[in-house]
């Protein structure tokens, strides 16, 4: 008889829309949990700060400069479960 398996949990994915010099949080979407960084995600906060906890944890895996000023970042957490 075979063991339990475990179950695999989709990747944590925090999506940033930000705009200005500096840059600054316009918007985010969070699909699943940004613990322990969600307190950085303030709408204006500064994008750096937010990024400076996310990156210990999560990776980029893509960014866009949408226009001179503006553009967008997704970061996604894998999980080793």
């Amino acid at each position: 008889m075979a063991g339990p398996k475990a179950v695999r949990r989709p990747p944590d994915l925090v999506l940033i829309r930000w705009t200005g010099s500096p840059r600054r949080i316009a918007a985010f979407r969070i699909i699943g949990s940004a613990d322990p960084c969600r307190s950085t995600l303030v709408i204006g906060g500064l994008l750096s700060r937010a990024l400076g906890c996310f990156l210990d944890d999560f990776r980029i895996v893509y960014q866009k400069q949408t226009s001179v000023g503006n553009g967008y970042l997704l970061l996604q957490r894998f999980r080793n479960v």
